[in-house]
């Protein structure tokens, strides 16, 4: 095809591309790529298939989108000046278009065409530009399918089937001449619509109300209703066909009358250029970086006080998955928070592999052995690891309490949270953030309206809030960026753009001097609390967990001793030394002396009683004790009797035997069957290795430079096959071939043909069946003949093949100028 010749089809526009536009293509297309086409026409028709024209579309911006609807209401094809008349108005509707529009649309326009050729949906000459057929059906006025544009059907389009008589009719009350031929009254009435003089003469003998009803239908939808006995307004409407009927109740508005109206403009308002993104408050960058790392440190201690909750065990998971309701209460109650956010901390911790089933008969959730690596390492190390799974987790918490598409609650956890678009939603916006000055907060409505100018199809859809699920994944992408410390105060911090640009380890670098240092210290109180003015040091902090329960929270926790607290050290295989000398060693106060009679005095009576399996049993060297127990009517449900003077059986099992007598106020201890005290050590419960959840893909991966560049060249060498020039049969052959078809010619032939060329190194054309009966025409250059196989190169695949010589159906040589 010469360079001057107009592409008369797709394939033909495709055809004519460089490699470096068909790979910008496929780049912005992957769906084209599976499987790799095998020619361009293959290609053509697959860029024109509804499911990837449809994911073309939704990946436009508004312009672009605009252009493309434009182009769906125009002729086709489509000059360049008719549609940017379209988009900016023919100027003569008093002011209204102002010139600073027009000149956006202008100078914006040239670089949307050049994204819907880039994308295929729009080809030819900008003297003929058409829109792909399946992108005009999509969105093209129907009355199933009303156009985004308001617009509805032509006057040729709307007067199809009309009889001759009605058509007079209309011509007449017009005041154009009558005519008995259809088409001549069709292009009379459409001329006259098209007239801004003569249609705006027409207008002004209209009724006012007539004009009310225009106004009505003008910018869409252009469907209105009437009556068997219309009103007088409609009446005059429809003679002069101004309204054309589509069913006995309904009428349309025809494109070029509404056309006039608009003065011209496919869209009320065209948006050429990016809503731009205010800013809400400036603030001083440090301020913002120190408020983000302090919330850092908070996400920390919070998954990590989280996993403590289930480190011997978490909830059992429901039959259909997931956390139920009860059990994400109690998480939010210990993490005092609400429900939604206690949601979000539990799918951040399953994100980020901390948190998995354990896969038991019983199954639970329970933290994984990752859990421990990561609590291993720095703290700025735990945040990027948490940071870096947040960003491109598909699992949506917010949606967490909603409903799905059946009615069913979606719970923390369940197999219903995953949203391919989160990511890609989430990114956006932290780039619009990094966009601005940093220590800049940006409006938050501005910002959802730049997100829906960029995608304005995508996710579009009313959800049950009445917002779309990309506005609402936009705002929960803002609340979680803060509560991960990803912004402080509204704004990106420096370490989040960091993790943004340059990777984990910068933003390590960045965090790691905002974060508090941790404390080998606390300051004992008289009234039997603990005072830990800032984070404790790991081994600290979680043997003062275990010895004490935290009372309070915030700048400085306070942590209380009482004698369930210290018996659970002394469960854990303490004595009463070692927690004396481990007050002393970190307390920066003295110990008070309320809290060392506590503890002797708990230790004292520690272990005094032994429980075991009897069921289970009770023994202690104190018959009194055992007096008083049986005597003890909270006792009756634990079903005791005395198997000896120091020793009664119960039919409890011993677990609920050892809580019945703490609450009764003793201090057993259990015992193994070798009457050893049991030491119960917390956080011993783990899964077995897990991976993270795989975020699920929205759709086809975009690319690498080396698929694409396999994947031109393979398509280049199938089209190379498929247009390649053949010589014809010489007369009276026995192989003909009809064009388009297999050659065929007998094994001799075939045997010939290829010999000949395997000496000459000249390519030939073959018809080749494959093991799975598959047929396809390929261009090789046979290397050898040799014991039935044919090794050559295929420029079809661009590869070296063997084909057996029985699988070819026949063979032809090239001509001269095809080769």
């Amino acid at each position: 095809m010469g360079t001057t010749t107009p592409p008369r089809t797709l394939a033909e526009a495709l055809r004519a591309r460089g490699d470096e536009s068909l790979a910008g293509l496929l780049r912005a297309r992957p769906d084209l790529l599976n499987p790799v086409p095998n020619d361009i026409t293959q290609l053509a028709t697959r860029a024109g298939t509804r499911a990837s024209v449809v994911r073309a579309l939704e990946h436009l911006d508004r312009f672009a989108l605009q252009t493309a609807e434009a182009l769906a209401v125009a002729p086709d094809p489509a000059p360049y000046d008719t549609l940017l008349s379209l988009l900016t108005g023919d100027g003569l509707d008093d002011g209204e278009q102002r010139d600073d529009v027009g000149a956006a649309v202008t100078a914006a326009l040239p670089g949307a065409l050049a994204t819907l050729r880039e994308q295929a949906l729009v080809w030819g000459e900008d003297e003929r530009l058409r829109l792909v057929r399946t992108a005009r059906e999509l969105l093209a006025p129907s009355p199933q399918h009303p156009s985004p544009t308001g617009l509805g059907p032509t006057v040729a389009e709307a007067t199809a089937g009309m009889s001759p008589g009605r058509l007079q009719e209309i011509l007449v009350a017009s005041g154009l001449p009558a005519t008995h031929d259809p088409v001549s009254a069709v292009a009379a009435l459409s001329s006259l619509f098209t007239d801004r003089t003569r249609m705006a003469e027409l207008l002004d003998t209209a009724p006012v109300e007539a004009l009310s009803v225009l106004d009505r239908l003008v910018w869409g939808p252009p469907y209105g209703e009437v009556t068997p006995n219309p009103t007088p307004p409609v009446k005059w409407l429809r003679d002069r066909g101004l309204l054309l009927p589509v069913s006995t109740r309904t009428v349309v508005l025809p494109r070029e009358a509404a056309l006039h109206l608009r003065a011209g403009r496919a869209h009320r308002v065209p948006e050429p250029v990016p809503p731009v993104v205010a800013a809400a408050a400036e603030r001083d960058p440090q301020a913002v970086d120190r408020a983000a790392a302090g919330q850092a440190f908070t996400a920390l201690s919070t998954v990590e006080e989280l996993l403590k909750l289930w480190n011997g065990g978490g909830p059992a998971i429901l039959r259909a998955g997931g956390l139920s309701v009860r059990e994400l209460k109690r998480v939010a109650a210990a993490l005092e928070v609400t429900e939604p956010i206690a949601a979000f901390w539990v799918e951040l911790a399953y994100a980020a592999g901390l948190l998995a089933s354990d896969g038991e008969s019983d199954e639970r959730y329970a933290p994984t052995p990752a859990y421990d690596e990561w609590l291993d390492l720095p703290a700025q190390d735990r945040w990027t690891h948490l940071a870096t799974a947040w960003l491109p987790a598909t699992r949506v918490p917010g949606l967490v309490g909603g409903q799905d598409a059946k009615g069913r609650a979606l719970s923390a956890l369940g197999p219903e949270l995953d949203r391919s678009a989160s990511p890609d939603v989430r990114r956006r916006v932290l780039s619009l953030f990094a966009e601005l000055p940093p220590g800049t907060a940006p409006d938050p409505e501005t910002l959802l309206r730049r997100l829906r100018w960029e995608r304005p199809l995508r996710g579009s859809a009313p959800s049950a809030e009445g917002t779309d699920l990309r506005s609402r994944l936009a705002l929960w992408t803002l609340n979680e960026a803060e509560l991960l410390g990803i912004t402080g105060r509204g704004a990106l911090s420096a370490q989040a753009r960091a993790l943004l640009d340059e990777g984990e380890e910068a933003a390590a670098t960045l965090l790691a001097p905002l974060l508090p240092e941790p404390l080998d210290h606390v300051l004992l109180q008289a009234d039997l609390t603990a005072v830990a003015p800032g984070p404790l040091e790991r081994p600290l902090a979680e043997t003062l967990s275990v010895l004490a329960d935290v009372e309070s929270k915030g700048g400085a926790t306070v942590y209380r001793f009482t004698p369930g607290s210290v018996r659970r050290a002394l469960d854990a295989g303490q004595a009463a030394a070692d927690l004396h000398a481990f007050l002393a060693a970190h307390s920066r106060t003295p110990v008070p002396q309320p809290l060392s009679y506590l503890i002797d005095d708990v230790a004292r009576r520690h272990g005094h009683l032994r429980i075991g399996a009897a069921s289970a049993y009770v023994r202690c060297d104190d018959e009194a004790v055992l007096n008083e127990i049986l005597a003890d009517r909270r006792s009756t449900g634990l079903r005791l009797r005395r198997l000896a003077p120091t020793v009664l059986a119960s039919q409890a099992d011993p677990g609920s035997l050892l809580e019945a007598l703490r609450e009764m106020g003793y201090a057993p201890a259990a015992e193994s069957a070798e009457g050893d005290v049991l030491i119960t050590r917390a956080g011993a419960r783990r899964t077995p290795p897990r991976t993270p959840p795989t975020p699920v893909p929205e759709g086809p991966p975009t690319p690498d430079e080396t698929l694409l560049g396999a994947a031109v060249r393979a398509i280049r060498a199938g089209d190379t096959a498929a247009t390649v020039v053949r010589k014809e049969p010489a007369e009276g052959a026995t192989g003909t071939h009809a064009s388009g078809s297999l050659p065929r010619t007998t094994s001799a032939e075939t045997l010939a043909t290829v010999q000949a060329a395997a000496m000459t190194g000249t390519a030939v054309w073959i018809g080749y069946v494959n093991a799975e009966g598959a047929a396809s025409q390929r261009v090789i250059a046979p290397v050898r003949v040799e014991g039935g196989f044919v090794t050559a190169y295929d420029h079809t695949a661009d590869e070296v093949r063997t084909f057996a010589l029985h699988r070819i159906t026949g063979v032809a040589e090239l001509a001269e100028d095809g080769t």
